[in-house]
């Protein structure tokens, strides 16, 4: 009989708070490594990819015909994304999420890919420039699994129901979508701004609302990026109005 033990795991039960740090980075992050197998040769290959969200929270790019990762995962579409940035210190001690996805191509012209164009340009404007240049495409990376870090000895393993928010009707959200932010942006930078001072403590910016999705809202200001989650999900984007007047309600009692 064998006296050894087994190895203690080092993978933590994955709990709510899990969930909401991989959310965060993924909602969160402007860029990331794109890890490929490069077409001709097989090889490893990572470039960097500046990265959106869709409605549900799958990560988006936009990649040329003249990069290397886009003849990849034409061919191979089984790609990983790392998300997450390193501050002050060890960058190992610093959260980070390892995306396994499936890159797929939206088409041009269809609704998924006006959707994924407004979403992708409202955390990326400069992008205006070239977006509709006829060998860009965009990419959803549907994803599968993931490995959270959540820094020294908080390793998570999470699947796909813990990344996703649960969207019923994406073309409903992004109908709403674009005039709601544009509305916010224009006529109520006063509750964005305090959303984002008052609620998050992200000091003092030129705040302007981004995104918005069941589970919250995306706030940049320059290269800054946060996120506000609402208390709890909305099922319709009927609900959106309330939720956000209750945050300003609850912003300015702050």
């Amino acid at each position: 009989m064998s006296l050894e033990k087994e190895p203690k795991s080092v993978i933590r039960p994955t709990d709510d708070q899990a969930r909401r740090l991989a959310k965060e980075l993924i909602r969160t992050a402007r860029f990331g490594a794109l890890a490929v197998l490069e077409a001709e040769t097989r090889h490893p290959l990572a470039s960097r990819v500046a990265v959106a969200t869709d409605v549900d929270g799958a990560p988006v790019i936009l990649t040329s015909t003249l990069s290397g990762h886009t003849a990849a995962i034409l061919e191979n579409p089984s790609c990983s994304l790392l998300l997450g940035e390193p501050g002050k210190g060890d960058p190992l001690a610093h959260p980070r999420i390892s995306l396994f996805c499936k890159a797929l191509k939206i088409s041009r012209g269809s609704s998924d890919h006006e959707r994924l164009r407004n979403r992708y340009l409202s955390r990326h404007p400069k992008a205006e420039l070239y977006v509709d240049f006829g060998d860009f495409s965009f990419f959803r990376l549907e994803l599968s699994r993931a490995s959270l870090n959540g820094g020294f000895g908080k390793a998570f393993e999470l699947e796909e129901e813990d990344l996703l928010a649960k969207v019923s009707s994406p073309g409903d959200w992004s109908s709403m979508e674009a005039g709601a932010v544009a509305h916010m942006n224009a006529d109520h930078r006063d509750a964005v701004k305090l959303y984002a001072q008052n609620l998050l403590k992200a000091g003092e910016a030129n705040w302007r609302l981004a995104c918005l999705d069941p589970e919250g809202v995306d706030l940049v200001a320059g290269d800054k990026v946060e996120r506000l989650w609402f208390a709890d999900p909305l099922e319709d984007p009927s609900e959106l109005r309330p939720a956000l007047v209750a945050l300003a309600l609850q912003a300015r009692n702050t």
